[in-house]
């Protein structure tokens, strides 16, 4: 190395120590102007030496291009969300439902984590031997939007790890192979009130509040706007660790973040008593929530301990494992201009209000839920009132209560519609049920928001077909019902303004490859109620297909594990319906796959039964996705993590941690012709 290119190397060192102290730790060890000679010191030797720029230099945090679009990211893993608790009963209630599924040896000393739940946008972020490459949304859950040029103009993140003392003294660090983070980018109180007041005063936009914000400043598609945003990250999860020891808690988690030069949040505590929790989550919201430089809306209590984590897992895309404790929103008061019904796609009619608009918790507001008829008549909610307003989990609005002392006589007593406005068809309320519902199956309105289901991205996953295309389908007549999709007729759509050739084209190998969906997408699709994702894979799992599925008795379905007999029932109502089957062999005569076990095995009895893999490298001809999928096909269990209880590590090239792991631990390692061999599958050759 020249003598260029070490001094480059210390000083680049110098920087990111330093801007680390003041950006992270808010505790600078030399004065203002120490750090601008260093600065102006490197300026002067990249300008000189432009061919030994790097990418991780601190000076490359301003980029000079503005991005188009932003390019999808498909995540390592899921980036979960949080199901909500409102209250110390539904604490009690979260607890009780993990600790049902854990043996009791583990239900004693069980530890948690309370980490405040920071109001700011989600963000992935990925590191190679410690640089920094990409930057993502978490969108929805399953893949984001690549920010990586806008996160590199955020100083608290650091563009490499471990941030290095100034000296570097001691051994030195190395940085993981690969590590996955999860963080949050959010404004600091002060920061947002001074940006707005500096916005006010130029006569330009302001801000509704600092979570908007900041959002908003991150996917600027101009870069260089970004950069003079007063943006800041708090990191708190590891979503793939490669290449370096995994921690065993979310203790040790944070610690090993912070070791690495990520700012993580200081206001997080454990606890070894449930009871402890409970009281400072009631105390927290009246004392240190107030007294937090930045917003926080909540709570997150999370178990400490990860192998339990792995152990629980999650129910639809949330962790079994961690719970948000939210305070009670902000609320506004407005007038209900009136009541309007929408129709669900299981024929649902759910009465909402149209509202003067009005600021809530800095979001104005124009519609409402109410919920259903019964609590309009319980609250006397009347057209014309004035009414209390509030964010439900700070997110959907919902009318609280009229206020009636504000009457001025000339409010109207609302009338649940005994008709639908949608198709005019009879409407009906159930004995015992709180909902009215539309009885016509052929109604629109049910048809359309049923399309909308069926082609969405946890269903069939038909990309360019949405609730425009669904609504003008249905108007032209072209779908009646939802196995209509495979049977569009390309020259129809070609008659269409905007659908040209390519449009009609994609659209039409988009529902072709949609035909190939595993089973238990399509059971979702098809919008039985409470039948969602994670119901419909263990249904799947146990039966192998549709039609097994539809002949299964009422007492087998109830025997099932989660599945009551509630849903039991809705699951034979819906097969029972001479429509419904006559919409599953459209289906099937269309193409569309609805499970088949092989040579009519019954899924105990599949080669993979019973077995658990985890995936790790670069398949020779499968890409994780589709090893995952023919695993599942087969009776096999795909995890993240290896343990103990892997029954194979299917391993590709470059194999990371998880090789090193399985070793360690005895599992066996096979390769993609292995699983094969396994399943009797011959591989697929290309080129």
């Amino acid at each position: 190395m020249s003598t260029v290119e070490e001094r480059l190397e210390a000083l680049r060192m110098a920087i990111r120590y330093h801007a680390y102290r003041y950006y992270v730790l808010d505790d600078p060890v030399i004065s203002d102007a120490a750090y601008d000679a260093l600065w102006r010191e490197l300026l002067a030797l990249e300008s000189a030496h432009p061919e030994l720029v790097t990418p991780d230099s601190p000076t490359q945090r301003v980029p000079g291009a503005v991005s188009d679009r932003f390019a999808k990211v498909r995540h390592p893993r899921p980036i979960l969300s949080l199901a909500n608790a409102f209250g110390p009963e539904e604490l009690h209630a979260w607890r009780e439902r993990f600790l049902k599924l854990l043996p009791e040896e583990l239900q004693r000393d069980l530890q948690y984590v309370v980490e405040p739940k920071i109001d700011g946008l989600s963000v992935v972020l990925t590191y190679e031997d410690g640089r920094f490459v990409l930057g993502a949304t978490r969108g929805d859950g399953e893949e984001g939007e690549d920010v990586t040029a806008n996160l590199r103009t955020v100083k608290s993140v650091p563009l490499r790890v471990p941030v290095q003392p100034a000296d570097a003294a001691g051994p030195d660090r190395q940085p993981p192979a690969r590590l996955v983070v999860r963080g949050e980018v959010y404004t600091p109180i002060a920061d947002f009130q001074r940006f707005n007041a500096q916005q006010e005063q130029a006569g330009e936009r302001t801000y509704a509040n600092p979570r908007n914000f900041a959002a908003g400043s991150l996917r600027q598609l101009d870069a260089r706007i970004t950069v003079g945003r007063p943006l800041k990250l708090w990191v708190y999860q590891i979503i793939t660790l490669e290449g370096a020891p995994t921690p065993r808690t979310q203790w040790e988690t944070l610690a090993y973040l912070r070791g690495l030069g990520f700012p993580v949040e200081t206001h997080i505590r454990r606890f070894d008593a449930w009871d402890a929790v409970v009281a400072y989550c009631q105390s927290w919201g009246q004392s240190e929530r107030h007294h937090l430089p930045y917003e926080a809306d909540g709570l997150v209590i999370k178990i400490d301990d990860l192998a339990i984590q792995e152990r629980l897992g999650f129910v639809g895309k949330d962790p079994r494992w961690a719970i948000a404790y939210k305070y009670p929103a902000e609320e506004a008061v407005t007038r209900l201009l009136d009541i309007k019904i929408n129709v669900g796609r299981t024929g649902t009619l759910n009465p909402y209000a149209i509202l003067e608009p009005v600021q809530v918790g800095g979001v104005t507001v124009t519609n409402a839920t109410l919920h259903n008829e019964d609590y309009i008549r319980e609250k006397d909610i009347r057209i014309g009132d004035r009414v209390a307003v509030k964010r439900a989990g700070e997110v959907i609005p919902q009318v609280l209560r009229p206020l009636p002392e504000l009457r001025t006589g000339e409010e109207r007593v609302w009338q649940m519609p005994d008709r639908c406005p949608a198709c005019g068809a009879q409407a009906v309320r159930a004995p015992g049920e709180a909902a009215w519902y539309c009885v016509n199956s052929a109604c629109p309105a049910q048809l359309v928001r049923s399309i909308e289901h069926f082609v969405s991205r946890e269903a069939m996953d038909i990309v360019g077909f949405g609730i425009r295309q669904a609504e003008l389908f249905v108007a032209r007549g072209f779908i009646r019902d939802l196995a209509d999709i495979y049977y569009l007729d390309p020259a129809r759509l070609l008659e269409l303004e905007g659908f040209g050739e390519k449009k009609v084209a994609n659209l039409m190998a988009a529902i072709a490859a949609s035909k190939t969906r595993p089973p238990a997408r399509l059971l979702t699709a098809l919008g039985i109620r409470g039948v969602g994702e994670v119901v419909a894979e263990a249904l799947m799992s146990h039966y192998g297909s549709l039609d097994a599925l539809a002949a299964a008795p009422l007492a087998e379905l109830q025997a099932i594990p989660g599945i009551g007999p509630v849903l039991a029932q809705n699951i034979v109502d819906w097969f029972a319906q001479e429509e419904n089957r006559h919409l599953l062999d459209k289906l099937k005569a269309a193409g569309v796959g609805t499970g088949q076990a092989p040579h009519g095995e019954r899924p105990e009895s599949l080669p993979l039964a019973g077995l658990t893999f985890v995936i790790t490298g670069t398949l020779p001809t499968l890409s994780r996705e589709q090893a995952k999928e023919l695993i599942k096909q087969h009776g096999g269990k795909v995890t993240d993590s290896v343990s103990k209880n892997t029954s194979y590590l299917l391993a590709g090239e470059a194999a990371g941690s998880k090789l090193a792991k399985a070793r360690q631990l005895g599992v066996p390692i096979i390769a993609e012709d292995d699983l094969r061999r396994m399943i009797q599958q011959p591989q697929t050759t290309t080129g």
